[in-house]
Parts: structure tokens; sequence; C-alpha cells
């Protein structure tokens, strides 16, 4: 994963969702929630670091491995 990365790639490439229009429905609708606050612009930049939580599971963003 290159970093940063858009929130909508994160969720489908995390296979949270089957297509982007169902990660820009889910991020409008304000049910993923970054850094403990409800996002929802879809394009927002992830970097290291960052939490990102859907349906009541979190996943925190980290550093490429070689």
């Amino acid at each position: 994963m290159t970093l940063p990365i858009r929130l909508d790639h994160f969720l489908k490439m995390l296979g949270l969702v089957e297509t982007g229009g169902q990660a820009k429905q889910l991020i409008a609708d304000g049910y993923v929630i970054v850094n403990s606050q409800i996002e929802t612009r879809r394009r927002r930049k992830l970097n290291v670091g960052d939490e990102v939580e859907l349906d009541g599971n979190i996943y925190t963003i980290s550093a490429e491995e070689s």
C-alpha cells in the first residue's frame, strides 16, 4: 500500500466494500469514523497512525513493509 491512501480506496482494498460506490455511500452516510470523528469525505487522505472504524472494528494504518 502506498501512503497516503484515500479513505474510499482503503475500504475497498481491505475488502470492507465491493465497489467504490459502496464506499462512497457508507462514507457519505456517516458510517465511517477516522481518528474518533465521523468522516464524510471519501477522498480523505490516510497516513501512518490513522485509525479507521467501521461496524465497530478499528483498522490502524501502518507503514508499508519492505
